[in-house]
Parts: C-alpha cells; sequence; structure tokens
C-alpha cells in the first residue's frame, strides 16, 4: 500500500490481507439466517475478544510502564488513529478527566480528519501518510509516548505519526488486531490482539474493535492507578459537578473509612471538598490541615500521605 498521499487524482485500489480482512465462515449464511440466529453468531465470535486481550497483559503492561514514566516527567500520552480506532481513542482520553480528574494535557486523542470524523467519514484521510507525521512534528516532544491504533496495523495516518514520533525521540506502542503487522518491530511496545475475521467482512468497528476498548480500558485505567488516582478500587479523583457525583463523594468516604456519613461529610466539608484530603483526615485521624501538607508532601498520593503522617 502506498504510504504518501497523492497530490491529486483517485488513489489506486489495493487488496488487503490483514486478518481483519478475511472472511469468517462461521457466518457465510449470515444473511439466511433468523433474527435470533444472526445474534447468536455475533455474541459467540464477541465471546472470543476477553480471551485473547488476555493474551496479550504483558505487552499492555509494558505500555502501561512507558506512560506512567513519561506523564511523571511531565510528558504526555498521544493517541493516533482513523475511523473506529481513532474515535475509541477520542473516547478513551474524554473519559479520563470526569473519572480520575486528570489533567487535560496527559491524554491527546489525534483522529484522522480532524474532529469531523467523528461522526462521519472524512475521504482519504487514514491514507494520509504525511498528515500524520505532520500532527505529530507539531505537538509530539522527547519523552512523550504515542500510541499509534489501528485494526489492520498498516493505516499510514497511524504509521506516519509513530515515524515522526520516534523522530523526536518519543516512546512507541501500536494496538491493533493483526499479530502479523509488518510495523511490528518499528514500535517500542507491539499489542497485536488476535481477533481474527469480522462476522461482518472488514467490519472492524466489531471484534477488533471491542478488543481495542477492552485495552485502551485496561491501559489507561492501570495507568491511572499507578499515578494514584485510586485508593484501593474507589476513584478519589472524582470531580463533583453534579448532585449524583458529590454524593458519591460521601459514598467513597464511608466505603474507604468506615466512619458515618454525617463524620465523612463534616470533613469532607471542613477539607473544602478535597475528596483526597478528607480520606486522608478521616483515615489517619489528623486534622485538615495536617492531612493536606501530607499530600503535598507525596505528590498528593494518599499512601504515601498516610505513612507521612503514621511515622
Amino acid at each position: 500500500m502506498t504510504t504518501d498521499q497523492a497530490p491529486t487524482g483517485v488513489r489506486p485500489a489495493v487488496r488487503v490481507t490483514a486478518p481483519t480482512e478475511r472472511r469468517n465462515p462461521l457466518s457465510a449464511d449470515l444473511d439466511l439466517m433468523s433474527t435470533r440466529e444472526m445474534l447468536a453468531v455475533i455474541n459467540e465470535a464477541d465471546r472470543r475478544v476477553p480471551t485473547v486481550v488476555a493474551g496479550v497483559l504483558d505487552e499492555t503492561a509494558a505500555a502501561v510502564d512507558l506512560a506512567v514514566t513519561a506523564l511523571r516527567a511531565g510528558r504526555r500520552v498521544h493517541y493516533f488513529g482513523a475511523g473506529t480506532s481513532g474515535r475509541l481513542g477520542v473516547l478513551d482520553a474524554v473519559e479520563l478527566l470526569p473519572t480520575f480528574n486528570s489533567p487535560r494535557h496527559w491524554f491527546c486523542a489525534h483522529l484522522a480528519g480532524g474532529p469531523d470524523a467523528m461522526w462521519q467519514a472524512v475521504e482519504d484521510a487514514e491514507d494520509d501518510r504525511r498528515a500524520g507525521a505532520a500532527e505529530a512534528d507539531e505537538c509530539v516532544v522527547a519523552g512523550d509516548v504515542v500510541v499509534g491504533l489501528a485494526a489492520s496495523g498498516r493505516t499510514p495516518y497511524v504509521l506516519g505519526a509513530l515515524a515522526a514520533a520516534r523522530d523526536r525521540q518519543a516512546r512507541t506502542v501500536l494496538l491493533c488486531a493483526n499479530p502479523e503487522a509488518e510495523s511490528a518491530g518499528d514500535v517500542d511496545v507491539f499489542i497485536g490482539v488476535d481477533t481474527g475475521p469480522e462476522v461482518i467482512t472488514g467490519s472492524t468497528r466489531m471484534k477488533a474493535g471491542t478488543a481495542q476498548k477492552l485495552v485502551l480500558n485496561a491501559f489507561s485505567t492501570a495507568v491511572m492507578v499507578r499515578l494514584g488516582r485510586v485508593y484501593s478500587n474507589l476513584m478519589i479523583d472524582v470531580v463533583a459537578t453534579n448532585a449524583k457525583l458529590r454524593g458519591r463523594m460521601i459514598t467513597i468516604l464511608v466505603e474507604a473509612t468506615g466512619c458515618s456519613e454525617d463524620a465523612s461529610r463534616q470533613v469532607l466539608q471542613e477539607a473544602d471538598g478535597d475528596l483526597k484530603t478528607a480520606l486522608v483526615s478521616l483515615v489517619s485521624g489528623a486534622g485538615v490541615t495536617d492531612a493536606r501538607a501530607a499530600l503535598a508532601r507525596s505528590a498528593d498520593q494518599v499512601r504515601g500521605a498516610l505513612a507521612l503522617l503514621a511515622s
């Protein structure tokens, strides 16, 4: 496949042989099936996805470690993708702010074709290697982590971004549904999930997309946990932007500390709504002022603050 966008004219058609483009014999008669039979075939195919995702946990862990190192050093994580893959990257990045109160600049999503491509296909955007490279050149710096998202593992826009990122001494990850992708050796971490042929041939919004969503969920969640934005299994950096989330803060304090709802509400008020400060105060027995100071001395890490107050 050509890797650069032609300046004019129509691109030649290229026969793709990636696993995601092969026909699935189990769904060959899909259009002849009853609705229930059709859904059963789709469901059976979907059941395969968590199993194959489990096969790339070591690679995903390596990507998490790269991202944690980058963010602790003041760098960023970038997602570059096209079509479904790119939209999943946008979704993952966007959801980190309300869930973990992560700084907006930590995770940056780049979608071939720009924001309009969230809602409709942008012609030839994914085939433009130079556009991916140019976008990476504009925003990626040494020490960043760039995650390429491409179901086939060969999307030119994504490969262009990864190549430019390498030139800038960023660390690179490729997440795809093609374990035999030719670019596997060109990145620091290759995550090739073997989802096999789709129920609808080539429709990578199905199993391939589900696999990418699972990996991205696990990847970004693990990064947030490693950066101290979770205590036990509770979201302690949640932003209380509505009544439901304000109530969740009280629930988190009650479950994390064993204190009453009234006591939790009172300390949270004393902490000016800062959940971490209230949590450290309730767990340690220290006053709000001491709890806030301990958090400041431990880079806002609850476990670190509690260790300081216990020493």
